[in-house]
């Protein structure tokens, strides 16, 4: 199977289709080839909702594929601090910032809660804590000890350690340290170096050594890539089993029971005879028609500030959203709600003129924010 890359899947066209030999059914015809009903519509809507999670999957099992820790990828439960900007090279994320550091660190609570210590500072700093949907479950933003833990755990926590619950088993957290120059560099080391991350009953017994991950070749991959070349039922029975420890929200309910029909849903595994005659042709193409529904979505939640654009709530924390949900996991896959940050962007300067390598511009302020004494 021919691996899909992220423009691809952003740029195909009924056009693009055409040259490849694919000529799109009316809904009619589609719906016949399929063994249940209404099932054109259902399995788009399973897409939808479970791709932020099999693509939060896919880029913990990048970033954590690799014996010992070091700035781009680190062990379960362990810190990845970057050492340099992000640049040109960057691959696991999309729209990095250019002007922060970042130490993330993938956490597995299955077994017990995780401590993470967040150091005192003289600059930005905060950590995002996000759920295995890619929602922010909370932002770290004073200095403290934290302990990260599953919703429902009911131990006992040491005194002045505060609770951050989490609904998934699975938690990807993002520091971001801003940095004013290189020279600035050897500060930011030092925040980090204060940063700590353990379980919880290594903090309580007062040492605590990483254990050696694991290196496996195969999971060298570009997670967005990954994704997207996946068949049906590698997509589906993939998100089948993280919805075990990873279980849908309760608003989402409704939807699970429509997706029953198709065996999407926590512990179910998917049949892709449902699919019928075609089914990975239609599956395709499928993809392909996306692209208009993921357009609609991002005018809808845009917003406009001067010439620039940015996306608005509910970004970060998507509720039922899912169609927006999945937009946001492809083009800027761990984002902040709007009360932490926005993300605004522009293709044209201040004349309508597309922007260009080929020309130098000057980015112009009215006024500044106001300074905040630390």
């Amino acid at each position: 199977m021919k691996m899909m890359t992220r423009r691809s899947f952003l740029s195909l066209s009924a056009a693009t289709a055409a040259a490849l030999g694919i000529s799109f059914l009316p809904v009619e015809t589609a719906e016949a080839c399929f063994a249940i009903p209404d099932a054109q519509n259902l399995l788009e809507e399973a897409y939808l909702y479970a791709f932020p999670l099999v693509i939060m999957n896919a880029t913990k099992i990048y970033s954590t594929n690799t014996e010992t820790a070091n700035n781009i990828r680190a062990p379960i439960n362990q810190f990845n601090h970057a050492r340099k900007l992000a640049d040109a090279s960057f691959r696991t994320v999309v729209t990095p910032n250019v002007d922060t550091i970042y130490t993330q660190a993938w956490l597995d609570l299955s077994e017990e809660p995780m401590i993470y210590v967040v150091p005192a500072t003289d600059r930005f700093f905060n950590v995002q804590v996000l759920d295995a949907w890619t929602n922010t479950a909370a932002v770290l933003e004073e200095p403290g000890i934290y302990a990260i833990v599953r919703s429902g755990w009911q131990g006992t926590l040491p005194e002045g350690v505060r609770k951050i619950e989490v609904p998934t088993t699975t938690v990807w957290t993002i520091a971001r340290i801003v940095l004013s120059g290189t020279e600035d560099l050897p500060n930011v080391y030092a925040i980090q170096e204060q940063m700590q991350l353990m379980p919880l009953s290594m903090y309580t017994s007062g040492s605590y050594v990483p254990p050696k991950g694991s290196y496996v070749p195969e999971n060298d991959f570009i997670p967005v890539n990954k994704v997207l070349a996946m068949t049906p039922k590698e997509f589906f029975d993939t998100a089948n089993d993280l919805m075990v420890l990873n279980p849908p929200a309760p608003e989402d309910a409704a939807l699970l029971r429509r997706l029953a029909a198709l065996h999407v849903g926590p512990g179910e595994t998917f049949d892709e005879s449902l699919l019928g005659l075609g089914g990975t042709l239609r599956w395709k193409m499928m993809l392909l028609q996306l692209k208009s529904k993921l357009t609609e979505q991002a005018t809808q939640y845009a917003r406009q500030m001067g010439q620039w654009i940015y996306y608005g709530d509910p970004i970060g924390d998507f509720g039922t959203e899912y169609t927006y949900r999945t937009m946001v996991a492809l083009i800027g896959l761990g984002a902040n709600t709007t009360d932490i940050a926005i993300y605004p962007k522009t293709e044209v300067d201040s004349s309508g003129n597309t922007l260009t390598g080929k020309r130098t511009y000057k980015l112009h302020f009215t006024s500044f924010p106001p300074t905040v004494d630390n």
